[in-house]
């Protein structure tokens, strides 16, 4: 008997777009800093933390479907209808969604070479054909994806703002500039997961054709809750609700999201300590002769001058047990990223470094 496998499928080559520290482990390293998945190292709100515990009393209950709770919570903190609101299970999932609402097999979308690569997974998985932009000194090309949209008629583009990997960030005015450059059916896709270490308040005035998406897998530190939300207009989440899963946003994440949104204090004291993090990566790097790239996240790039370098820090550095990551594409293949930890994390992981350095590894 064949394998009963879709053409799209069997069209696209085998990937893992991110290869987990626990996978890492089971083939005989132990990893014991973890600072490559930009992971919250400062953990969910202890309010989070209680109503997730109290909600997994209550497991045997199916959760509910429609998150109305949390999206009328997002809603109000967001200042946009409830409607608006589209609960997915973190933004990987989101953008799967989308993909499935608004491509049909063949259309062309358009994204950042080297961006964050969940989109690009998702988008091939439904067939689409994916056109890629390089970055324009180390930042996302706004112009360039508008060309690109333009040039191939895009049913949609994609921005990680902040960007993943580089950390770079978009102000609302620029953002408005490429919706305005962008053809009128062409969908703007904005993954907004560290939004909450970017400056300023940003722009709560929506863009047309315009889809956000947030997450509660960073700031709010509930990566292994999986779940996020997107902010779209109405269009979107009556045809979303046509295919989307209804009951893959479990019960005990809707609690932890909710009460994460109820104390936005906590949030803000991510941001700030993560802000001083941040300071430290970069004086660390400044102190062994290393450049870092300006960055609005929770991350840092340390540049170590070529991709060969990069890749044998990386390596040498998993032996040492930090689990660390790196863009795979010029012109970021020369950078690895590394992840902000507490305090005590970050002195241990700047003494490993100092001590790799000393040793000539950078030679």
């Amino acid at each position: 008997m064949s394998e009963p496998v879709s053409r799209i499928a069997r069209s696209l080559e085998s990937a893992t777009p991110f290869v987990a520290p626990e996978a890492l482990e089971r083939q005989g390293f132990q990893i014991h800093l973890r600072l490559g998945a930009n992971e919250s190292a400062f953990g969910a709100s202890p309010a989070a933390i209680e109503a997730m515990s109290r909600a997994a009393t209550v497991t045997h209950w199916y959760n509910d479907p429609e998150s109305w709770e949390l999206r009328e919570a997002v809603g109000a903190r967001e200042q946009v209808p409830p409607e608006t609101v589209v609960v997915g299970p973190g933004i990987d999932g989101l953008l799967s969604l989308i993909c499935r609402v608004v491509l049909d097999p063949g259309s062309s979308v358009v994204t950042t070479k080297g961006s964050y690569p969940t989109f690009t997974y998702a988008a091939r998985g439904v067939g689409a054909v994916v056109h890629e932009v390089p970055y324009s000194a180390e930042k996302v090309d706004l112009g360039g994806l508008a060309e690109a949209a333009r040039n191939y008629g895009a049913r949609l583009v994609y921005v990680a703002n902040p960007d993943n990997p580089s950390g770079s960030w978009q102000c609302a005015e620029e953002l408005a500039k490429l919706r305005a450059e962008l053809p009128s059916d062409t969908l703007l896709v904005l993954d907004e997961a560290y939004r909450e270490y970017a400056p300023g308040p940003g722009t709560r005035t929506p863009l047309a054709s315009t889809i956000r998406l947030r997450t509660f897998s960073k700031a709010h530190g509930m990566a292994g809750a999986r779940i996020g939300y997107a902010l779209a207009e109405p269009w979107f989440s009556v045809q979303a609700d046509k295919i989307r899963m209804h009951f893959e946003v479990n019960s005990i994440a809707q609690a932890g999201a909710l009460a994460s949104v109820e104390d936005p204090e906590w949030v803000k004291s991510v941001a700030s300590r993560t802000a001083e993090g941040v300071k430290v990566v970069h004086g660390l790097c400044e102190s062994l002769g290393l450049g870092s790239l300006d960055t609005h996240t929770n991350f840092v790039l340390v540049d170590l001058g070529s991709p060969a370098r990069a890749n044998r820090m990386l390596r040498e550095m998993l032996e040492l047990g930090v689990f660390l990551r790196k863009p795979g594409l010029p012109p970021l293949d020369r950078y690895v990223r590394v992840t902000v930890g507490l305090p005590d994390q970050m002195s241990e992981f700047g003494d490993i470094l100092r001590r790799w350095i000393e040793s000539g590894a950078r030679e």
